[in-house]
C-alpha cells in the first residue's frame, strides 16, 4: 500500500486545506493551526505513525479545537505531553497539561494504548478550527484570547453553519463507518445529530459527556466514566 492516499494523507489534506471562517459576530476570529510550524508536521507525523491505512474508524467528534490542545499539536484532544508520551512523537513544546486529553489518554490506554485505538477509532471537531473571542482590554489589563464554542453564541453557529456541514461532510469522506458515530458533549450532541438529520451520514450517533466536562465537575468519578465509556467503545469493534 502506497502512503500516498490513506486515511492519515486526507486528513492532512482536510485539516490544513480547511476553509478560512467568514467574518464573525461579536469579537470572535478563527485561525487554522494545522498550516503552520510545528502542528503541521507533528499532524504529519502522528497521521503516518496511526493513520498510514485505508481501516474504517469510528469517528469521536468534540467542538472545536483548544489553543492547547489540537490548536498547539495539530492532533485531536492530546497535549504536547500525550504526544510524546503516549504516541511516541516527540517534540519540545512546553509539556503543559490539557484536561480533556488527560481524560482521553486515560480512556485510550483503557483500550491497549494509542497503536490499538487508533487502528479503530478517529478522534476530531465538529469544527475543525480554533475559535477565540478578544478580551477586554484595559488600562492596567491586557488579557489573552478566550477560547470559544462554535454554539457560544447563535449568530457565530449561523455563520459558521456552512462550515460546519462542510466539515461534517468531510471527515466522513476521510473513511468513517458509516454504521455509528460519536459526539463528545451532550450540547454538541445536539448539533452533532442537526447535522446528521441534514446529511444523512451516520445511522446512529452516540453521546458521550466531553471529557474538559468530566476533568472538571466530575473528577472523582473519572475513574468510572474512563471504564463505562471503554466498555461502549470497545463493544463498537
Amino acid at each position: 500500500m502506497t502512503t500516498t492516499n490513506t486515511f492519515g494523507s486526507r486528513l492532512t489534506t482536510f485539516l490544513t486545506g480547511f476553509p478560512a471562517a467568514p467574518p464573525l459576530p461579536g469579537g470572535v476570529v478563527a485561525y487554522n493551526p494545522y498550516q503552520a510550524p510545528p502542528a503541521a508536521e507533528l499532524l504529519r507525523s502522528f497521521g503516518q505513525r496511526y493513520y498510514a491505512n485505508n481501516h474504517p474508524r469510528v469517528a469521536l467528534l468534540g467542538i472545536n479545537p483548544g489553543r492547547f490542545g489540537a490548536g498547539t499539536t495539530g492532533v485531536a484532544f492530546t497535549d504536547p505531553a500525550a504526544l510524546q508520551l503516549h504516541c511516541g512523537v516527540a517534540n519540545s513544546l512546553p509539556h503543559r497539561a490539557e484536561l480533556s486529553s488527560q481524560f482521553v489518554y486515560q480512556l485510550v490506554a483503557a483500550l491497549g494504548g494509542a497503536a490499538e485505538f487508533y487502528r479503530h477509532f478517529y478522534l476530531g471537531s465538529l469544527y475543525p478550527l480554533v475559535l477565540c473571542r478578544t478580551a477586554k482590554i484595559t488600562i492596567t489589563t491586557m488579557r489573552p484570547p478566550l477560547h470559544y464554542n462554535y454554539y457560544d453564541a447563535s449568530a457565530v453557529t449561523n455563520a459558521l453553519w456552512p462550515h460546519l456541514q462542510l466539515a461534517f461532510q468531510q471527515q466522513f469522506d476521510l473513511g468513517l463507518r458509516r454504521d455509528v458515530a460519536i459526539s463528545l458533549g451532550r450540547r454538541n450532541g445536539e448539533y452533532f445529530q442537526r447535522l446528521n438529520q441534514e446529511l444523512q451520514l451516520f445511522e446512529r450517533v452516540l453521546v458521550f459527556d466531553h471529557p474538559r466536562y468530566l476533568m472538571q465537575y466530575k473528577r472523582r468519578a473519572v475513574p468510572e466514566f474512563v471504564a463505562r465509556y471503554a466498555a461502549e467503545l470497545a463493544g463498537l469493534i
